[in-house]
């Protein structure tokens, strides 16, 4: 005989009554010309729901899910609602961009209750992900090695409340600070997610957390990155910035799809790694004099080779610092600017109106007595630069090799003439 196990139904039911909830939301965004988003799978960032109080979202049946600089992203269930028009229309009075998705009333639910996790009212920094100063020197004063930043992020992980991924986050990025790494890597593998960090140019194992984790810690990322949640299936880049005390650091992101999920890269552009005087490279003595002899040349061109994070870029900026003089015209073309530098011209490349190969030809227009190319990736880009050092110009750049003599062949492939 079978029983009737009336909980168990209760539960089928409610969870067929939300699924077409969702369902119902996911068909009128296509109405409103909205994208659709369930807040149950994306972590909500305290800092920017307290933009507006508890009583507004509930009236305005809107709630802001996440902030990055003046751009906001902003959940409602009903658009054309007066009071969640208002409420829009004076954020953007404040200054604010807003990018609205639709969603269910469970999602509005949700995220009206995470409004209890505030316990006080912390103003959002404009511009950046917001990284408490104290909290990151805090971290970092506990961050003595590599083994250090592998316990408190496992510590974290094991933390259950609902803010705890933007807390992963910011451990995961301190972590990354402290041991000067110049990339964080988050790859999905079949059972589990592994974190890893390029220390020196080699990648260093730091540990292993779950697909739930996974799940929230992507959509943030994607969110701070200002990139489209709902993009699986194509690779996407993005970055954004965190302010430690005066300094703004910038973080690259590539996410990649793969086997297992989508793979996540975060390049660190630390001024303070990056600034360091030609002196302090390490370079040994006999090879430091041979290149202090060549850097003072009025023309030529001067490679940095080396596989990823191995301080090419490092290694241009010594150089820079070096040959800057009030009498000489210093123009670099980067991609992106990584560490400012005063009394040089510093571009940045823009893949649809300010490529490498566009900026250099424009450069030479400038007058400069030295360029520096971020990195030399194509023809048109090696072609010209190597004209530029052989017509009174002295050039410095970056080739993706894994040893200085590696340049020969990868000039030639480039398509330059060896005669």
């Amino acid at each position: 005989m079978v029983t009737f196990d009336e909980t168990k139904s209760n539960k089928m039911v409610e969870e067929l009554h939300k699924k077409e909830e969702e369902e119902l939301a996911n068909i009128l965004s296509s109405k409103y010309n909205l994208q659709y988003i369930d807040l149950s799978r994306v972590p909500i960032n305290t800092d920017a729901l307290q933009l507006i109080n508890e009583d507004t979202a509930k009236a305005a049946e809107m709630a802001i899910f996440n902030k990055v600089g003046k751009k906001l992203s902003v959940a409602v269930r009903s658009p054309n609602k007066e009071e969640a028009v208002s409420t829009i229309k004076e954020l953007e009075d404040r200054g604010y961009s807003i990018t609205s998705f639709m969603v269910s009333s469970a999602s509005i639910e949700r995220a009206v209750s995470r409004y209890k996790d505030i316990s006080h009212s912390v103003e959002a920094k404009s511009g950046v992900l917001d990284i408490s100063g104290e909290d990151i020197k805090n971290t970092l004063n506990e961050l003595k090695n590599i083994n250090d930043a592998r316990k408190v992020i496992e510590e974290t992980l094991k933390i259950k409340k609902s803010y705890r991924i933007s807390k992963i986050l910011e451990i995961i990025l301190a972590g990354g600070l402290s041991s000067e790494a110049s990339d964080v890597h988050i790859e999905p593998e079949e059972e589990s997610i592994r974190l890893r960090y390029r220390l020196d140019g080699v990648l260093i194992d730091i540990t292993n957390f779950d697909q739930e984790t996974y799940g929230l810690l992507l959509s943030r990322i994607k969110l701070t990155s200002g990139l489209k949640l709902n993009v699986k299936n194509k690779a996407q880049d993005g970055r954004f910035s965190i302010k430690i005390d005066q300094d703004d650091i910038e973080i690259r992101t590539s996410i990649l799809p793969g086997a297992y999920g989508e793979a996540i890269v975060m390049r660190i552009l630390n001024p303070e790694t990056i600034a360091l005087p030609m002196e302090e490279l390490g370079i040994e003595k006999k090879l430091f004099e041979i290149l202090e002899k060549e850097i003072a040349k009025p023309n030529g061109m001067i490679l940095t080779t080396g596989p990823t994070g191995s301080g090419k870029t490092t290694t241009l900026y010594g150089f820079l610092k070096k040959v800057q003089t009030p009498g000489k015209k210093i123009i670099t073309i980067e991609d992106p600017i990584e560490y400012h530098l005063p009394g040089i011209v510093q571009t940045q490349v823009d893949e649809k109106n300010y490529t490498f190969g566009n900026g250099l030809r424009s450069t030479l227009r400038q007058d400069p007595d030295i360029i520096m190319v971020g990195e030399i990736r194509d023809e048109d880009v090696a072609s010209t630069a190597i004209n530029a050092a052989l017509t009174g110009h002295l050039v410095f750049s970056t080739l993706h090799t894994n040893n200085a003599a590696g340049s020969f062949p990868r000039l030639i492939d480039l398509g330059i003439n060896p005669k």
